[in-house]
């Protein structure tokens, strides 16, 4: 996930709402499968971005210093080994660098509509009005098959290691062992893939900014607020019982949320904690808030990465039946750009919890603290 903040207004977005998102649409495809021919990298390349992250991308030219610095890792996770990922996953990404996944991934340009605690938006930079844009993806083909490359090695592990599993769905090894070591390497390249398909969408979206407003460069404004990880697993060292430990914490449905203080959370905010990015649905809103220190003795550092859902896909096209997602979001001032109505269907907003709710349990449970709210204005649906 994601979070840009801009130079301009709200009000500014919806004067050319239409404009933006049929560039947006464009210049990043979205969907099942979607992919950018014009963009497609030899396996050469490709292994060295799954080996350097955003470390590549600055290289090219397509992310600054300042990007790297605001994302977690700067970009890069130690331990990826592009030999772990087979050639399926290799051909599967690499025409996807700068593509929107289906489901629930998303480039949102919105506004913040309410914020709640002032220093810590005013680190990063986020004030009342101010245009944003948030983008939910991650590493595509490549990642899916690695997961679908690791599936038949960890069953075979659990057995190996005479683990009971019960479900199919929980197969895994030691973290020690040859089979496990070779999965966090693999999953590391497709963390560092996700970094850089996020900072593609991004130097695409600084461009659409661009056309759009009549702007030069870096006129767009688009500044990288923070990019975190989600449902990854992190060599990560915690307090258990009073001893430092070395962990493997596995965020699943997860998000990382380090308090004030971190040495891992970038200088700029580290006086009032790590950005966390907590999206609702396209026709609600997001949230940012802060770790904190409770949060971190509580959870290892962690936090919800979204509202969750309350139906499933296929009920929630049941349940949409013949209405129009689309008109519905229109009436309440959305613009939403789909990749098919059967899933504008299945993400419509009573498919989900509402994250008002879901937050203010974070919040009052002292998980994380609430930053700002953000609405969204133009969305772009994979």
């Amino acid at each position: 996930m994601r979070l840009l903040r801009s130079g301009l207004s709200g009000q500014e977005i919806r004067n050319v709402a239409n404009g933006l998102a049929e560039v947006l649409s464009l210049k990043i495809p979205s969907g099942l499968g979607s992919s950018r021919k014009d963009f497609s990298q030899d396996v050469k390349t490709l292994r060295r971005i799954l080996e350097q992250g955003v470390g590549w991308a600055h290289e090219q030219g397509y992310a600054s210093k300042e990007d790297a610095a605001h994302i977690e890792a700067q970009g890069c996770i130690s331990g990826a080994e592009p030999s772990q990922v087979s050639e399926r996953a290799l051909e599967r990404g690499k025409s996807q660098l700068g593509t929107l996944g289906s489901g629930n991934h998303f480039l949102e340009v919105g506004y913040v509509r309410e914020v709640f605690d002032e220093r810590a938006a005013a680190a990063m930079g986020l004030e009342k009005d101010l245009a944003t844009v948030l983008i939910h993806t991650g590493s595509r083909g490549l990642g899916h098959q690695i997961c679908s490359d690791s599936l038949s090695l960890m069953m075979q592990a659990a057995r190996s290691y005479g683990i009971h599993l019960p479900d199919r769905q929980l197969c895994c090894a030691p973290i020690g062992s040859v089979e496990g070591r070779k999965y966090l390497a693999a999953m590391a390249c497709a963390a560092n893939f996700a970094f850089v398909n996020r900072q593609m969408i991004t130097h695409w979206t600084r461009e659409a900014f661009q056309e759009v407003f009549g702007m030069v460069g870096s006129e767009s404004g688009l500044e990288l607020v923070y990019d975190v990880c989600h449902n990854i697993a992190k060599l990560e060292t915690h307090q258990v019982q009073g001893k430092a430990t070395r962990l493997c914490v596995h965020r699943k449905g997860a998000t990382r949320a380090f308090p004030q203080g971190h040495r891992e959370v970038p200088e700029r905010y580290r006086a009032v904690g790590q950005p966390v990015l907590v999206p609702g649905d396209m026709g609600r809103c997001s949230y940012v808030l802060v770790g904190t220190e409770s949060g971190y003795a509580e959870t290892f550092g962690s936090a919800c990465h979204g509202a969750g859902r309350v139906m499933s896909r296929k009920q929630a096209q049941k349940a949409a039946g013949g209405r129009s997602v689309i008109k519905e979001l229109e009436t309440r001032g959305i613009l939403v750009k789909g990749a098919s109505r059967a899933t504008l269907a299945e993400e419509m907003s009573q498919a989900y919890k509402n994250v008002d709710d879901v937050v203010e349990v974070l919040h009052q449970a002292g998980i994380c603290r609430k930053v700002a709210r953000l609405d969204p204005l133009v969305v772009v649906k994979g």
